[in-house]
């Protein structure tokens, strides 16, 4: 062998076949259609309000079931002091179903007592409002009405409100206006405290523009100090009509007349029990949802500001 043949290196011989074809993807690697995807199913309206229902609503009508299921275990039994729910339902029936009638003089219906409470708290009230307001931000922008009425107000306010009546009834000789003054003595102090406190908290940065632009006294008052101040306001908006409330049911047991008070008064003369207990009931209804009034009035004026 010669060397130039050695040095010769045999080529690869191409096949004649064709190539083999690359092998197909596997079905995991293949697109998945658009159309194929689970779309989002939003929440039916009605599942929200059932879902918001069981949250909220539940767990205050289970306890409200379970007390009354303990009242009545221990109430039904011979000998019992109280009236089971089952027998204050019974004897108060009539009352239920027609709380509209009037015989007159003082047996009436429970509606028309209710309604003669709530206008002497109306009264009483509005007056309370308006006085406390207006002394809470005269205390809350000036620091020598503070140092001089404050002291004052912090003894007043630990009087009991009853303990104004026999002297309410001295000066106006009349059992309608002590009711109402009562109930002005007793919701002005926190309405006049969390005033004052309110107005002292609002930043110096909303005094300082108010003086920039130049607003006079009621225009500083409705769009600057108002707003600002409104948690502090309506929290003791909301005590005074509690307050209020509370003060008018022992007042008129004391005064007579018409009214929830002394329906109750009357009803522990006459030994009905169960009458008392369907009064208290309707008293918390009328409470609750006058806090609830003054709240939902508060988060309005307030345009979401959080009112406790």
């Amino acid at each position: 062998m010669s060397a130039t043949s050695a040095n010769i290196i045999p080529l690869p011989v191409a096949s004649a076949e064709p190539a083999a074809a690359p092998a197909p993807a596997t079905a995991a690697a293949e697109p998945v259609a658009a159309d194929s995807a689970p779309a989002y199913q939003p929440v039916p309206r009605w599942r929200q309000h059932l879902a918001a229902f069981a949250r909220t609503g539940i767990p205050p009508l289970l306890t409200i079931a379970l007390l009354l299921l303990v009242w009545q275990l221990l109430c039904a039994r011979p000998g019992a002091s109280l009236p089971a729910p089952s027998k204050v339902l019974e004897d108060t029936w009539q009352l239920i179903s027609d709380p509209f009638f009037d015989n007159g003089g003082t047996d009436k219906g429970l509606f028309w007592h209710m309604r003669a409470s709530l206008k002497r708290v109306a009264y009483g009230y509005a007056i309370a409002a308006v006085v406390g307001v207006a002394l809470g931000a005269l205390i809350g922008c000036s620091v020598w009405a503070m140092r001089g009425l404050d002291p004052l107000f912090q003894v007043l306010r630990t009087i009991p409100p009853l303990a104004w009546l026999p002297l309410s009834l001295a000066a106006f000789r009349d059992g309608e206006p002590s009711a109402i003054f009562v109930i002005f003595i007793t919701a002005v102090w926190p309405i006049i405290i969390n005033t004052s406190i309110g107005i002292r908290n609002i930043p110096s940065d909303y005094r300082n523009v108010a003086r920039v632009v130049q607003l006079n006294g009621v225009e500083y008052f409705l769009k600057i100090m108002l707003p600002a101040a409104a948690p502090y306001i309506f929290s003791g908006l909301r005590i005074g009509v509690g307050l209020s409330w509370l003060a008018i049911v022992a007042a008129e047991m004391l005064i007579g007349g018409v009214g929830v008070g002394f329906f109750i008064w009357d009803a522990w003369n006459s030994s009905r029990i169960s009458d008392i207990v369907l009064a208290l009931f309707y008293v918390g209804l009328v409470g609750f949802a006058l806090d609830r009034i003054v709240s939902w009035i508060g988060r309005w004026v307030a345009r979401g500001t959080s009112v406790s």
